[in-house]
């Protein structure tokens, strides 16, 4: 008797940790990717999450498929197919190029009375959420890095010297 309790006991234990998992299995952070340690196929590769015609965001970022974009590709496109009630349709993701991100922003169709947002970013899996409007159906591009740094080198210079007079007062 002591191990038939002991049994359903383990037994009741392994159903709660299973249940739980798939309660919180919405709630896997895509934010927190672990870059891949694989060696690059070239210089400046990068990944995007892809799938084509997913049913959701989360299907499609939670069975991305973990793959390097082309090198004729520098950037992560995301079209999302929504009703007008807000309910995703669909979710595509792939690698783009420039030309592909020209679409970029939000259409509604009158015939199907759907509305599709396509945006594009540039970086390493940076297509993580979908577009649902105007202001994050946009084409995302890291600032220019400055090349030169001669302002920066101006202000340090200018700081150095300062710090040189207070210091000698």
């Amino acid at each position: 008797m002591p191990l038939l309790c002991h049994t359903l006991a383990v037994a009741f234990v392994q159903i709660l940790l299973v249940s739980g998992n798939w309660i919180l299995a919405k709630n896997i952070n895509f934010y927190n990717v672990r870059l891949p340690v694989d060696p690059t196929p070239f210089p400046s590769s990068f990944k995007c999450f892809t799938c084509d015609n997913v049913i959701d965001n989360y299907n499609c970022n939670r069975w991305a498929e973990d793959k390097w974009c082309p090198q004729n590709t520098r950037y992560c496109l995301t079209a999302h197919h929504f009703t007008s009630h807000g309910r995703s349709l669909s979710v595509t993701k792939k690698c783009a190029n420039r030309e592909e991100c020209h679409f970029v922003g939000c259409h509604h169709h009158r015939e199907t009375s759907h509305t599709e947002c396509i945006s594009c970013c540039e970086g390493m899996i940076c297509n993580v959420d979908i577009p649902t409007n105007h202001t994050n159906a946009v084409f995302a591009v890291p600032h220019a890095r400055r090349i030169s740094g001669g302002s920066r080198q101006t202000i340090s210079i200018f700081l150095l010297v300062i710090l040189l007079i207070v210091f000698k007062l």
